[in-house]
């Protein structure tokens, strides 16, 4: 059983009493919430995908289109730990909570299909998913499935059944605009809660980190659960720097009673 100090006990009633008093609950997660499922996340000194490998050399657009053998070269181990993950405890907080009508959307920066996994329903995937791969010539779309077990065991680059060209995966690289789509959804549900909670996310990657500001600027309480400090802790009303997967479903048992 998970203990926690007297003071973070304090925030997580108290985030409780926000979430249950919350209309309208959005949630905006990243690599932090997902390192417990054995996924590593961007830049966490010593484990960090970035403190081994150069982003813009590995995981550019430019890269992709001058040297993608060199791009599914790095990808391939990254690839192989997200479809072998499953969601932890903090996925499957949300999912229940969505369930329950306590959080209405999830705004997502992480590839990893874990909060779809876990059962939520409404995610806005910010950078993109690997569920699908797209041409890079004809630009028809295909399904993961179709490539990924000759990839992760053969390290098969995928090729385009009609024209033979690459296939990339329909994530987002540097270099790359965000999904338009996505985007104005994602604006919406920061302008519209009354609610933002962040979980694993330190907010460093624009545009996606203001989001949370045009949530407080128009008046929306703020939660962050992170382990690292983020710029708008200064700014929310409640700060938890602990465990994700530890304190959400802490959180939740409590909101029923809040």
């Amino acid at each position: 059983m998970q203990t926690f100090s007297g003071q973070t006990l304090e925030l997580i009633e108290y985030a409780a009493e926000l979430l249950a008093k919350a209309r309208h609950a959005v949630v905006l997660s990243g690599a932090g919430l997902s390192t417990p499922s054995g996924i590593p996340d961007f830049r966490s000194e010593g484990t960090g995908l970035w403190s081994r490998d150069e982003p813009l050399e590995v995981a550019s657009l430019t890269t992709f289109r001058t040297a993608p053998e060199q791009f599914f070269r790095w990808f391939h181990p990254l690839a192989s730990q997200i479809f072998n993950a499953q969601p932890n405890p903090g996925h499957l907080t949300l999912a229940e909570l969505e369930e329950k009508g306590r959080i209405q959307a999830i705004i997502t920066q992480n590839i990893d299909m874990l909060h779809q996994k876990a059962g939520s329903r409404h995610v806005i995937e910010m950078h993109g998913t690997l569920r699908t791969l797209s041409c890079t010539q004809c630009y028809q779309q295909q399904r993961y499935e179709n490539y990924l077990p000759a990839f992760l065991t053969h390290g098969t680059i995928p090729r385009c059944p009609h024209c033979g060209a690459i296939l990339k995966p329909d994530v987002i690289l540097f270099g790359e605009q965000l999904p338009q789509k996505a985007w104005y959804e994602a604006q919406l549900e920061a302008r519209r809660c009354d609610l933002m909670m962040v979980v694993g996310s330190s907010l460093e990657v624009l545009p996606v980190a203001s989001l949370p500001m045009q949530a407080i600027d128009r008046g929306a309480h703020l939660i962050i659960i992170n382990n690292s400090i983020t710029y708008l802790n200064v700014r929310a009303d409640v700060v938890l720097q602990e465990d994700a997967a530890l304190v959400l479903p802490a959180i939740s048992k409590r909101v029923q009673y809040a």
